[in-house]
């Protein structure tokens, strides 16, 4: 049966997630791979975010999709799913190509994935594509405890129009000091406009300190009572350390704000100083990823750089 690549439409997307989740939780062997992903969606979000770079295997019906995220100068794909009927028939691969179309024709300085850290399969595959394992990327829990003072919290909800369009320029500030062109306007838009969480901010007395994009509940990417870091940064510099504590302490309050019992975050340990200080604070290791880069360059995964995301 002849497979047609084309762009994801919307309707489609309870298709696609019902292959996502089958496609994976056959993989890892879960007793009903429909389980995988419990509450949380990994699609559709991703779907609004970008429309035009996510796509779809169809054959009878859709036994595939994969999606970019664009954060500026920098991009990631996934989940890329196909169904298990139709594995070892090349259409993971031919889902990865519009991808690396799109990466080429935005001039992307740095994309990557996260994918499983001991599929040799799954390595080959995008090595076909020019990604090269890097380090290790660890998804990290801890129940939430607020008990610690915290900097003024800002959260972008709460602002008027003016003050978005200026601290999406400060956010920039930051991000591209760490990576030229870095880029999280769009998830930050995006996250208010689907109303699926929430971006904070905090201040010290030089500048816009550092900020944390989260979704949080059932039916985003956090999953029920879980706040997740999508992406948190802090300014780099003198008292970086300091200002990374604040930056987990402010997520923790978002969490409290927002009713959920639990934080999730990633970090590619890489960022040695970041990895441990999360240790520290409680969080523990549920899931262990590796991530691959194309280039084969470090990017904004070095150990000067306190970023919490994980590219999933």
């Amino acid at each position: 049966m002849e497979v047609l690549i084309r762009q994801l439409q919307e309707s489609e997307i309870p298709a696609a997630d019902r292959v996502f989740r089958l496609a994976f939780g056959t993989f890892i062997g879960l007793p009903d791979p429909m389980e995988f992903g419990g509450d949380a969606n990994f699609i559709q979000s991703r779907w609004h975010a970008n429309p035009s770079a996510a796509f779809a295997a169809i054959a009878d019906r859709i036994i595939g999709s994969n999606l970019v995220t664009r954060w500026g100068s920098c991009a990631s794909f996934g989940p890329l799913s196909v169904h298990p009927d139709w594995w070892n028939q090349k259409i993971a691969q031919r889902l990865i190509e519009p991808v690396v179309e799109c990466f080429n024709t935005w001039n992307i300085q740095q994309a990557g994935l996260f994918t499983f850290p001991n599929s040799s399969k799954h390595h080959a595959l995008y090595q076909k594509f020019g990604f090269w394992q890097r380090f290790l990327t660890v998804i990290m829990a801890k129940p939430v405890q607020q008990s610690q003072p915290v900097p003024q919290v800002i959260r972008y909800s709460q602002m008027d129009r003016e003050q978005r369009s200026s601290i999406l320029k400060e956010s920039l500030t930051i991000t591209d000091s760490i990576f030229a062109g870095l880029d999280l306007s769009q998830a930050i838009i995006v996250i208010e406009t689907q109303k699926i969480g929430d971006t904070v901010f905090f201040w010290d007395e030089k500048s816009l300190a550092g900020f944390a994009v989260c979704h949080c509940g059932a039916g985003t990417e956090a999953g029920s009572d879980t706040c997740y870091v999508k992406f948190g940064v802090v300014r780099s510099g003198k008292n970086v350390e300091k200002r990374f504590e604040q930056l987990l302490d402010l997520c923790e309050t978002l969490s409290v704000q927002m009713g959920m019992s639990r934080l999730l975050a990633g970090v590619n340990t890489s960022r040695h100083e970041a990895y441990r200080r999360m240790i520290a604070r409680g969080f523990r290791t549920e899931i262990t990823g590796i991530v691959m880069h194309r280039p084969n360059q470090p990017g904004y995964c070095r150990p000067d750089v306190f970023v919490v995301d994980d590219w999933r």
